[in-house]
């Protein structure tokens, strides 16, 4: 790197720049491995290299500082080589929702005014569907899946791998201001355009530090070490795989990239390649848990964060009974995103099984650097006394300050110095927040507010259950009155009744787990529940449907 020259005296202002991340495993673990499915793997050594050619492929094809380059991809090697080049050089990676409709993605490639797309060849087709309607995407590079690229209507460039290899291995990283934007992706509010996203160098390392303390410095469950092996299985398009290959990455960790989620070869490598920390949300646990395959497999090395949904100690159960040590992780697109851990404390290791369950399916503690408070409506913050529920603020030094292009929008995320969440919840006198639901999820019966999400905990925990989502639907008498869905287990298929579940959740109420009037009327038997494209149950569509 062309180094600026320093007279006698003056100090070297260092920068907290993604960069800076890649030199501490480049000295611990240069030969530890990076593996993408059962296709590649390569050392930290040749992530190095491979990030240096992507840099000068890009700068090559017109990506200067500033630019945004829009990714699409599996999680794989390549999303891991683009999280580091694409902003080392001062460019902007856009992480790309290819789950999303044509037109969410037409528009948000738009609204970020992207330059390049990097894609999957898998991906192909979307980008035929709109490519005529993106207003400033000059250059197209596909990533060849399987090493082939089916026919397409495109005009490609060039390919990834071709890419690089015709590309330098030594590329020139300057030092850059810590407040340089690094990345944006876009999140989905129940109405409207997607909301653009953004992190700037400085937020995504501060990020970086204090979650790879939360996870490695304190005596609980679920700790991720150099010594671990890594495999995302939260799409790298979500929250930057919820920043753990950054972590990872600082760690020296193996890591091992599934690419797309199967069951079968997402067992297969947790197994060959012998992973030991994971994260996903709890749809993909579930289908993990629900596979025949799963008995073959000893899962008992096996620690995974559950987030972007709520864990049901149901399924917190199911996971525990084939070995797997689960926790909690909580936060959103506009916190970078973790903000607490549902871990255990230190002096808590002598407690039982169902205290602990109790524990780890909880909202969690805050990571260090966060303060979470929750608030009345007059913006007064609750006592920590475990009842008290108000909307959820939080305050952090990587949380996102503005909505990109929204100032309106960004006016409302941020009040009186808090970012406001939309989450109610509470929290207790130990520190543990508890989210019970989202602002516009809550129903209100008769004047009482009954949260959806102690109605799907509950049903979790009945046998029959797979899977269930709580909503409130209109009533004459008390405005909103819950209702359920569930999708039940194949073998209980016809074996149980909806006055079943009432009576279930009848007892539940006598014992105290749940309000009298939190008893829903009406259950409804589905073979599917609606969900987004980043696995949460979709409520403004079941509403739709049922109201």
């Amino acid at each position: 790197m062309t180094e600026k020259t320093y007279p006698p005296g003056e100090h070297y202002d260092y920068p907290l720049i993604i960069k800076k991340l890649l030199n501490t495993p480049l000295i611990y673990a240069p030969d530890q491995e990076i593996i993408y499915r059962d296709k590649l793997r390569y050392t930290y050594r040749d992530l190095k290299d491979r990030i240096h050619r992507l840099a000068n492929g890009l700068e090559k094809r017109g990506i200067n500082p500033g630019d945004t380059v829009a990714v699409f991809d599996y999680d794989s090697n390549r999303f891991l080589e683009s999280f580091f080049a694409i902003p080392m050089m001062g460019a902007v990676l856009q992480m790309v929702n290819w789950r999303l409709s044509a037109e969410q993605i037409l528009y948000t490639i738009n609204h970020a005014e992207a330059k390049m797309i990097l894609i999957n060849s898998d991906f192909l087709p979307i980008l035929e569907n709109i490519r005529e309607k993106l207003e400033t995407v000059k250059t197209v590079v596909v990533i060849a899946e399987n090493d082939e690229i089916p026919a397409t209507s495109l005009d490609i460039d060039t390919v990834y791998e071709d890419m690089l290899a015709d590309a330098s291995s030594e590329y020139d990283f300057p030092d850059l201001d810590e407040n340089t934007k690094a990345t944006t992706f876009y999140t989905t509010g129940t109405t409207g355009d997607p909301k653009g996203v953004h992190f700037t160098h400085r937020q995504l390392v501060l990020h970086t530090l204090s979650v790879s303390i939360a996870l490695a410095s304190y005596d609980t469950l679920g700790r991720f070490r150099s010594d671990d092996v890594y495999m995302p299985m939260t799409p790298m398009f979500h929250v930057h795989a919820w920043g753990l290959p950054y972590v990872a990455t600082l760690l020296g960790a193996k890591q091992v990239y599934p690419g797309k989620y199967e069951p079968e070869m997402l067992l297969k490598l947790i197994a060959s390649e012998n992973v030991t920390f994971s994260h996903c949300v709890p749809t993909i646990l579930q289908m993990l848990t629900t596979s025949p395959a799963v008995k073959d497999f000893d899962l008992s090395r096996w620690k995974v964060i559950i987030g972007g949904a709520k864990l049901s100690k149901g399924l917190a159960k199911a996971a525990e009974d084939i070995g797997i040590t689960i926790f909690t992780g909580y936060g959103m697109s506009e916190t970078c995103p973790i903000i607490s851990l549902a871990t255990p404390k230190t002096h808590m290791t002598d407690i039982d099984d169902d205290t602990r369950l109790d524990i780890v399916v909880k909202t969690g503690l805050p990571l260090p650097l966060v303060e979470f408070e929750t608030l009345d409506a007059e913006g007064k913050p609750f006592p920590h006394d475990g009842v008290s529920a108000g909307e959820v603020v939080f305050r952090a030094p990587w949380l996102t300050k503005s909505y990109f292009k929204a100032p309106d929008k960004t006016k409302e995320l941020w009040q009186d110095g808090w970012l406001h969440s939309g989450d109610v919840g509470h929290i207790d006198e130990e520190g543990y927040l508890q989210i019970t639901d989202r602002v516009k999820d809550v129903i209100k019966s008769g004047g009482e507010w009954v949260s959806s999400l102690d109605l799907e905990n509950l049903m979790s925990q009945h046998e029959a259950v797979l899977e269930s989502a709580a909503i409130g639907i209109p009533d004459e008498k008390w405005g909103e009155r819950p209702m359920m869905l569930v999708m039940l287990k194949p073998e209980f298929r016809g074996k149980v009744s909806a006055d079943d579940f009432k009576q279930y959740m009848k007892k539940a109420a006598e014992q105290g787990r749940l309000p009298r009037y939190g008893v829903p009327d009406r259950y409804e038997f589905v073979q599917e529940i609606p969900k987004t494209s980043v696995g949460k149950l979709d409520k403004k569509v079941i509403r739709q449907m049922y109201q």
